[in-house]
């Protein structure tokens, strides 16, 4: 009995052995935990696309009208889940900066193929721009940036019904075409490329007013980036979504379930912490993969210094989808 015992122990053993190494072998590496001013920063990235850029200057008497000129141009531009295009305000440019010598705005207009961002240039800068008061517009995308040219201004010049001319104004070869209000210049060609979409934050905070405040302070950083823009109200994102439906099948895009705060313990995938009660997301689009990094960074760091934000995570596909997996560690130097 005794050595029956010590076989059967030894049996026990070695499957005890066994068994400890198959689990060792598909153990997952647990990283090293990193924070940002106290703020929990996830080990993951944002998973970003390539999307059609065009970058335009609009122009007018003073900033005023340049800015309602270029709310109007980029109106209905958030998402193209259901948006023609994602358009957004760059920034502001200095009479030093423009053609004409006056106030400006920069703006981007991103679309999922040049044939779109073409028709949309030239629907915007129709209905929303020639009809602005003292509005003219301009192409911001250099030649040797530039892959596609688009002959929108040649197109608008038409609206002249006969009267309008072709010339050369500020070394540009512009469109001028007669208006109850005087002139409307623009420019006969716009350039665009290729650009990047979709690079994201989310910021994790106890609170609604601390989730709103660290989101306002990180737009306001991303402002000050050149070529980009945060397409969403206010540059801010409260519905987050993800593609398809866990119910619904005529539903392309849903509510991103394990982001919402009152489905903690309701959705056994939850990646709400204890202590959150708000999410709110920063999306980025920009001319270039660098640039959107540079925002992604500007932003988080603001972000974080908000009393009351607990962590900074990314939206992702698991990288089966995006082209550019911006990653949270590596933009922030951790």
């Amino acid at each position: 009995m005794t050595q029956g015992r010590s076989r059967a122990e030894e049996k026990a053993g070695r499957k005890k052995r066994k068994d400890f190494k198959r689990e060792s072998e598909f153990s997952f590496e647990v990283s090293e935990l990193k924070e940002l001013e106290g703020v929990e920063i996830e080990d993951t990235f944002a998973e970003a696309f390539p999307i059609k850029v065009a970058r335009v200057l609009i122009t007018a008497v003073n900033e005023k009208w340049a800015l309602n000129a270029a709310k109007e141009a980029t109106g209905f531009g958030t998402s193209v889940i259901m948006c023609p295009v994602e358009a957004g305000i760059e920034r502001t440019a200095s009479p030093e900066e423009t053609p004409d010598g006056r106030p400006g705005v920069f703006v981007l207009f991103c679309a999922p193929s040049y044939k779109t961002l073409e028709e949309q240039l030239l629907a915007r800068l129709g209905q929303c721009v020639l009809t602005a008061p003292t509005a003219a517009a301009f192409n911001a995308l250099s030649e040797e940036e530039s892959v596609k040219t688009f002959n929108t201004g040649f197109k608008l010049k038409f609206f002249g019904d006969g009267f309008e001319k072709v010339g050369e104004l500020y070394g540009r070869k512009v469109s001028i075409i007669p208006i109850m209000g005087g002139e409307f210049i623009v420019e006969q060609n716009f350039g665009a490329k290729e650009g990047v979409a979709g690079g994201n934050f989310f910021i994790l905070a106890e609170n609604q007013a601390s989730a709103l405040l660290a989101a306002e302070n990180a737009v306001a950083e991303i402002e000050k980036v050149d070529g980009v823009i945060t397409p969403f109200p206010g540059g801010i994102v409260s519905s987050g979504s993800k593609p398809g439906s866990l119910k619904y099948k005529f539903m392309h895009a849903t509510t991103n379930h394990k982001f919402c705060p009152t489905l903690r313990g309701v959705v056994e995938d939850s990646e709400i912490p204890d202590g959150v009660n708000a999410v709110l997301e920063i999306v980025i689009n920009g001319l270039s993969e660098d640039a959107v990094k540079e925002a992604m960074r500007k932003g988080i760091k603001a972000a974080v210094k908000v009393k009351g934000v607990k962590k900074i995570t990314a939206g992702n596909y698991g990288g089966t989808l995006g082209k550019y997996h911006l990653k949270l560690h590596e933009i922030l130097g951790l």
